[in-house]
């Protein structure tokens, strides 16, 4: 019963948890975007939208069938991590937490095209690993399938080093980028500033992205010295959630010390 626990109702858990989000930043924008700009609420939504997606559809991993179905939707959702997601909310970022100078347009096309080159790296690394399924579990007579990693052969580090680099350079890296520019920006916000609650919702984002951060990393040094398991993707979906949930309270945070004007 564990393993129908974990395949499904984490990820939905997760995925529930960033529609929630995305739902809560369009509310709240409906005023302050007036003052902070459309677009970076846009794209904070959008980006917190996809990734409630993306969590989401990790039991259809599962319940499709056996190989290549596991590893097909794998990397679909993969792809849509590393070359969208990823991108979409450093970029959001940058104009939710805007410098004086805005967001260059080549800052987004590297971004993006940076994104797209790590998601086809790790694709070819799944089809050159993956080569099988096993069942985790029937429930009800529904089998629960997940791919096998290296099942008519001898496991091949250097494709699990390949693959677990691609992911850090995206989306671990652009999710450090993220924290990395917010903190500069929040101790670079001027104290005298009529939105003097800023800082405190800019901390509230930085510790989110750095938990988020922290649970991928972890899961891949898990990885390394241990095996490719199954469930390390549950340490970064608890990660995520932990994540969410502090960035959501950041967002509900007003501006400034009297939000009167503002709610």
């Amino acid at each position: 019963m564990i393993i129908p626990l974990i395949n499904i109702i984490v990820p939905i858990i997760a995925g529930l948890v960033y529609f929630v989000m995305a739902a809560e930043i369009r509310r709240v924008s409906a005023v302050r975007k007036i003052m902070f700009g459309e677009l970076g609420y846009q794209k904070v939504q959008a980006a917190f939208t996809m990734f409630a997606i993306y969590f989401i559809t990790r039991p259809l991993q599962n319940l499709l069938g056996p190989h290549p179905w596991p590893m097909i939707i794998n990397c679909a959702r993969q792809f849509f991590l590393m070359a969208i997601i990823a991108p979409s909310i450093l970029v959001g970022i940058f104009h939710w937490v805007p410098s004086d100078k805005g967001t260059p347009r080549s800052t987004v096309i590297a971004a993006y095209a940076v994104g797209s080159l790590m998601a086809v790296i790790f694709i070819l690394m799944n089809m050159l690993a993956i080569d099988g399924s096993k069942v985790l579990a029937t429930v009800g007579g529904l089998a629960v399938y997940d791919a096998r990693w290296f099942s008519t052969g001898p496991a091949r580090m250097e494709l699990v080093l390949v693959h677990l680099i691609a992911q850090l350079i995206s989306p671990v890296g652009f999710f450090v980028l993220a924290a990395g520019y917010v903190r500069h920006r929040r101790y670079n916000y001027p104290l005298s500033e009529v939105y003097n609650m800023m800082q405190l919702k800019w901390k509230y984002l930085e510790v989110g992205l750095i938990i988020f951060t922290v649970s991928l990393l972890i899961a891949g040094v898990a990885a390394v010295v241990g095996q490719y398991y199954t469930y390390l993707w549950v340490i970064y979906f608890t990660g995520a959630i932990i994540a969410g949930v502090i960035e959501l309270k950041g967002i509900k945070i007003p501006p400034r010390a009297d939000p009167a004007d503002l709610a």
